[in-house]
C-alpha cells in the first residue's frame, strides 16, 4: 500500500477513539515524569531547604526546553518525527529512572552533590519535553483538533494524577519514618514505568491505527517529509510525488509568514504560561503563609491546580462553550493578568478558602484556553504547515513558561531568603 491509495477516501477510517486514548495517555508520559518532580517539592524542600528546589528546578529545566525547541522548530520540516518523538520518550524514561537512582544512592540525603545532580537531570527532563511535546503537537495538528484536545488534557491529567497520588501516599506515610521519601520512590517509579508504556504505544500501536494512517498519508500527498517514518514503520510507502509539495509550482508558507500569520495565537500561548508559571509552582510552595492545613496546605493547592486544569481541558469538546474569536481569545488571555494582584492580597489578607478558589480558576483558564487556541489554529493550512505551526505555537508556550519561572522570582525580592 502507498500514501496515495489514501487520497480522495469518502470517509475517515475507524479507529478515531482508540487513538484518542492513545493521545490521552502519550500526553501523560509528556509530563509525568516533570509533574512528579515538581509534586514532590515538599520532600525536595526537606531535603534541600536552602535551595529554592520548586523555583530552580523549573529555571533550569526550560533553557534546555527552549534551546532545544528552536533548534527542532528551525528544521522541523527536515526532522524524523517518528525517531523524535520516540528519542524524547527514551530520555524520559532513563532521566527519571535515573532521579529515582540518585535518591535510592544517597540514601535520601541532601547536600549539594544529589542536587546538582537532580538539576542535570532536570535539564534532561527540559530537552524530552522540546522533543516530544514539540513532535506531537505537530503532529497532531495534521489530524483532527479532538487528537490535539486528548493529548492537552493528557498533559494536564498527568499532573492531576500525580496530586491525587501524592495526597494519598502523604496520608498513608505520614506518621512512617520517611514518609515523604517513600512517596517519592513511588512516584518516581509509577513515572517510570508509565515512560517505558508510552515508547511501546507510540513505537508499535498508534502508528498502525486506521485513522492515524489516513491523516499521514494525507499530509504526505500534501508534501510532508515528517512523516514518512511512521508511514514506513506502517507498512505505507510514500512515493515521491507524495512528498513534492501540496502543488508543485508552490512551496508551503515559511515559519516566518506562519508565525506572522498567526502572531496572536503566539501572543496568547506565551501570556497564559507567563501568567500561570510566574504563581505556580513557586508561589504556592513559598508565599502562601501558614494555614489550618498546614503540611497538606500546598500539597492541596497544587493538586486543586491539576485537577480543574484537567477538567477545564474537556469544556471546548462542548460546540457553544469553545472560543474561537481572536479578538476575544486575546482579551481573555490580558485579563488573566488580574491574577497576580489578587494572589498578592489573598496571601496577605485572606484565608485557604480563597486561595483554594484563586488557585482553581488559575488552572481552568490555563488549560481552556490552551485547548482553545491550539485547536484553532491549524485551520485552514496543509499538512507541512500544520506541522510547522504547531512548533511554532509550541516554542512560544515553553518561552512563555520559561519567562513565568524567571517572573516567580520576583515574590521573594525583599524578603531575606534568596
Amino acid at each position: 500500500m502507498d500514501a496515495s491509495d489514501y487520497n480522495g477516501a469518502p470517509k475517515k477510517p475507524e479507529g478515531k477513539y482508540k487513538a484518542m486514548t492513545i493521545c490521552f495517555i502519550l500526553g501523560i508520559g509528556s509530563l509525568v515524569s516533570w509533574n512528579s518532580m515538581l509534586t514532590i517539592g515538599d520532600y525536595y524542600y526537606t531535603l534541600f531547604p536552602k535551595y529554592h528546589p520548586a523555583r530552580v528546578l523549573t529555571l533550569v529545566y526550560q533553557p534546555f526546553a527552549i534551546g532545544t525547541m528552536i533548534i527542532l522548530a528551525y528544521y522541523e520540516s527536515k526532522i524524523n518525527t517518528r525517531k523524535r518523538n520516540l528519542a524524547g520518550f527514551i530520555l524520559f524514561f532513563f532521566s527519571t529512572f535515573f532521579v529515582l537512582v540518585v535518591d535510592l544512592a544517597t540514601s535520601g540525603k541532601g547536600g549539594i552533590g544529589p542536587y546538582i545532580g537532580i538539576c542535570v537531570l532536570a535539564a534532561c527532563f527540559g530537552i524530552a519535553d522540546a522533543q516530544v511535546e514539540g513532535g506531537m503537537v505537530g503532529d497532531l495538528c495534521l489530524m483532527c483538533p479532538e487528537f490535539i484536545q486528548s493529548y492537552l488534557a493528557g498533559l494536564a491529567a498527568s499532573g492531576a494524577l500525580i496530586s491525587i497520588l501524592r495526597m494519598l501516599t502523604k496520608a498513608a506515610f505520614e506518621k512512617s519514618n520517611n514518609g515523604l521519601r517513600k512517596g517519592a520512590i513511588l512516584f518516581l517509579g509509577i513515572s517510570s514505568f508509565i515512560e517505558l508504556v508510552c515508547i511501546f504505544l507510540y513505537a508499535i500501536y498508534f502508528t498502525k491505527l486506521p485513522i492515524v494512517k489516513y491523516y499521514r498519508s494525507k499530509a504526505a500527498s500534501e508534501g510532508s517529509k515528517t512523516v514518512a517514518a511512521d508511514l514506513a514503520a506502517a507498512g505505507i510507502s510514500t512515493k515521491p510525488k507524495d512528498q513534492v509539495g501540496y502543488d508543485d509550482n508552490q512551496e508551503r508558507l515559511s515559519n516566518k509568514q506562519l508565525f506572522h500569520e498567526n502572531l496572536d495565537y503566539a501572543v496568547d500561548l506565551f501570556f497564559i504560561y507567563v501568567v500561570t508559571l510566574s504563581i505556580f509552582p513557586g508561589f504556592l510552595y513559598e508565599n502562601t503563609g501558614a494555614h489550618q492545613l498546614g503540611t497538606w496546605y500546598s500539597v492541596v493547592l497544587i493538586a486543586m491546580y491539576n485537577v480543574v486544569d484537567l477538567i477545564s481541558r474537556y469544556i471546548p469538546l462542548v460546540p457553544w462553550l469553545k472560543l474561537e474569536s481572536r479578538k476575544a481569545l486575546l482579551i481573555a488571555v490580558f485579563s488573566r493578568f488580574l491574577l497576580i494582584p489578587a494572589f498578592y492580597f489573598t496571601a496577605k489578607y485572606g484565608d485557604q478558602g480563597w486561595m483554594i478558589f484563586l488557585t482553581s480558576f488559575l488552572g481552568l483558564t490555563n488549560g481552556y484556553l490552551t485547548v482553545c487556541v491550539l485547536t484553532v489554529a491549524p485551520r485552514g493550512y496543509k499538512g507541512p504547515e500544520q506541522n510547522g505551526l504547531g512548533n511554532l505555537l509550541v516554542l512560544c508556550l515553553l518561552s512563555g513558561i520559561c519567562a513565568g519561572a524567571l517572573l516567580d522570582w520576583l515574590w521573594i525580592i525583599g524578603k531575606g531568603t534568596f
